[in-house]
């Protein structure tokens, strides 16, 4: 082989090794997405202000499926003498219901404890973010956020028609007729979807009663709201649903406010460390892949959440 041809030969298994390295590390990443929700790597900072007492922001950010880590960081900001106040940074979709009620449930734990809470709402922050916020003392919203979306939804799928044209067949024994509602291998049964709607209306009543609560709006006004729509932070603002208008530094600054820390707050927030994958492929790419293996992972058979 000539000289340039080992060149060419070379140059090419360089790139093969180069973009196997980074299939892998997005694999690794991938899989520790699926097996875990929190991150061990994060890393606190502060900035801004020239207060010793601060305001502490925590994320809520993609398909909310857990909320360990929310927790942890609302219960070390809580026992923190010198933050005052949280802000809750909202840009998600929402999720599962569960973890939406569990840190819905701790905000309102810490506002107990005289520790203000304020949402704010990035890009998107609805249905199961927005349960969330209504935790908060105070909402503010971008005119252009994307809230809204009060409402429970669960999908299922039917594979049953494919199946008849590739000639397999699924048998299910069960201990009782409604034990394999939502087999994808065979249709819904119309008992089952009455016995599904009867459990979704129950628990949209539960989020009825939530908005009702923490926005102080009668039960007539937020139904008329609550059939899944979503809202731009203007219409929410002009419906009762945020208390103001404004950007992530006014929320911060109202924070502070409500925190009785005089002059501007200095900032305290975790953020993640970059990792190997964020320098090879940019941290939105990494970030992608890890909302991929959020929605590998079983899903929640209801959920507070804006599908888009």
């Amino acid at each position: 082989m000539s000289n340039s041809g080992k060149w060419i030969l070379g140059i090419v298994v360089g790139f093969a090794g180069f973009a196997f390295l980074v299939m892998a590390l997005s694999f690794f990443v991938l899989s520790t997405a699926i097996t875990s929700d929190t991150s061990s790597d994060a890393v606190e900072e502060s900035y801004g202000g020239s207060s010793t007492e601060r305001v502490a922001v925590i994320d809520i950010r993609e398909i909310i499926v857990d909320a360990e880590d929310v927790i942890r960081q609302l219960r070390k900001y809580s026992k923190r003498s010198t933050v005052k106040a949280v802000v809750l940074r909202l840009d998600s979709p929402g999720g599962a219901v569960v973890p939406s009620h569990e840190i819905y449930e701790e905000v309102k734990r810490i506002r107990r404890l005289g520790k203000p809470v304020v949402a704010s709402m990035g890009s998107v922050a609805a249905s199961g973010a927005y349960y969330i916020a209504c935790a908060a003392d105070r909402i503010v919203a971008n005119p252009g956020s994307i809230t809204g979306s009060i409402g429970v939804v669960s999908e299922f799928a039917s594979f049953q028609p494919l199946l008849e044209k590739i000639g397999i067949e699924s048998t299910t024994i069960t201990s009782g007729e409604f034990k394999d509602t939502g087999n994808p291998t065979r249709r819904m049964r119309p008992e089952e979807r009455a016995y599904l709607q009867h459990t979704i209306d129950d628990i949209y009543e539960q989020f009825v009663g939530i908005v009702v609560a923490g926005r102080t709006l009668t039960e007539d006004s937020v139904r008329a709201l609550a059939d899944g729509r979503i809202f731009t932070g203007q219409q929410a603002y002009a419906n009762g649903l945020v208390d103001t208008l404004g950007t992530m530094d006014m929320a911060i600054r109202l924070a502070g406010t409500l925190g009785k820390i005089s002059g501007e707050p200095r900032v305290t927030r975790e953020r993640e460390r970059e990792t190997l994958l964020d320098m090879l492929v940019g941290t939105r790419a990494r970030r992608s892949i890890e909302g991929m293996g959020a929605q590998l992972k079983p899903a929640s058979p209801v959920e507070y959440r804006l599908f888009y």
